[in-house]
């Protein structure tokens, strides 16, 4: 299949769509983050990146602590507003409803209204052209009680969660298949007895 060559550009699709929630003194702010993911898993280790331009650069920066807030695609709207107007001028939190919520020993908010949100301290801060990434250690994750099965399992695929993809947001579809599932050997199909029925 032919393909056509769009030079050189960061368009890694889809990507988490996120809300980042951040605190200094008293100032709380939220910012949607594309620019976002994993990069060890023991310890655990996560990445926002974020132009200094960002009015949250500075309070994360300064305090050394952030959130990042999944989204589902029921607040993708409130998320668009969090990435487009500055915090410099609106408070956020009040502007779209969210519940800021301190759990012991969180020195930065979390949204509420979010299903899972990860507390991160701030490793390093690393310049790398437009943005500069902030690499932190997970230090909590935070999860709605209706998220877990019944055997304790953190089901995702129940928080409706959206994606950033090249300039818009999607909303997550079916799961379709789980890791290791390419290797997985089918069950093999029940042997007709003499009656004409299967053993299984």
């Amino acid at each position: 299949m032919a393909k056509r060559s769009l030079g050189r550009g960061a368009v890694l699709s889809p990507v988490p769509a996120v809300m980042v929630s951040c605190a200094l003194g008293e100032e709380t702010n939220i910012v949607t983050v594309a620019w976002c993911g994993t990069v060890c898993t023991k310890p655990s280790k996560t990445y926002i990146s974020l132009r200094p331009s960002r009015h949250s650069y500075g309070i994360i920066k300064e305090s050394g602590y952030f959130v990042i807030n999944l989204v589902p695609s029921a607040l993708a709207k409130k998320a668009d507003y969090c990435g487009t107007f500055t915090g410099a001028k609106v408070n956020k939190f009040e502007k779209c409803g969210f519940t800021p919520v301190y759990p012991e020993g969180c020195p930065v908010p979390l949204i509420a209204e979010c299903p899972v949100s990860i507390l991160c301290r701030v490793e390093q801060i690393l310049p790398l052209g437009s943005h500069d990434m902030f690499l932190a250690e997970v230090v909590e994750v935070f999860a709605e009680e209706a998220l877990f099965d019944s055997r304790g399992a953190l089901r995702l695929d129940k928080a409706g969660l959206c994606a950033y993809a090249h300039g818009s947001y999607y909303e997550l579809g079916k799961r379709i298949g789980a890791i290791g599932f390419s290797a997985t050997k089918k069950k093999p199909k029940g042997r007709p007895t003499q009656h004409g029925k299967s053993k299984n």
